[in-house]
């Protein structure tokens, strides 16, 4: 995985967090990511594109606030605690969201299935990873 390979080679410590967790969630946050853009997309294709209005938007704003999270889990020099996990709550907020959004959709659309999957899936890291910090 590029991201544990990247925090290794982090030149100083990467302070009170956990290494594993850290790259876990990174990944989970990229990942959410790609799918909430596809899933969006996925329903800008359907027939019934009207009635997935909300369901774009959540996607949308998933794939959003999950890029800046890893990007920002990513950056390791000036860590601040607080910060970290303001952005881990805004993302375990946008993905149980969207997830719940998608679940509505999961047995009409496959690609809303795999979304809500994902989005539990970064729920899950960003709440693991809040639980572990200092």
């Amino acid at each position: 995985m590029a991201h544990t390979k990247m925090l290794d080679a982090y030149p100083k410590g990467l302070g009170d967090i956990d290494r594993d967790k850290l790259a876990e969630c990174i990944a989970a946050c990229f990942e959410c990511a790609q799918v909430c853009t596809a899933c969006a997309d996925a329903c800008l294709a359907e027939d019934m594109v009207a009635e997935l209005t909300k369901c774009i938007r959540t996607d949308l704003d998933c794939a959003d606030i999950c890029l800046t999270t890893g990007k920002a889990l990513s950056r390791r020099t000036g860590y601040d605690v607080n910060v970290t996990r303001a952005f881990l709550e805004a993302c375990a907020t946008a993905c149980k969201a969207c997830a719940e959004e998608c679940e509505g959709h999961a047995d009409m659309h496959e690609h809303c299935r795999i979304c809500a999957e994902a989005c539990r899936r970064c729920e899950q890291a960003c709440r693991d990873l809040i639980a572990s910090l200092g």
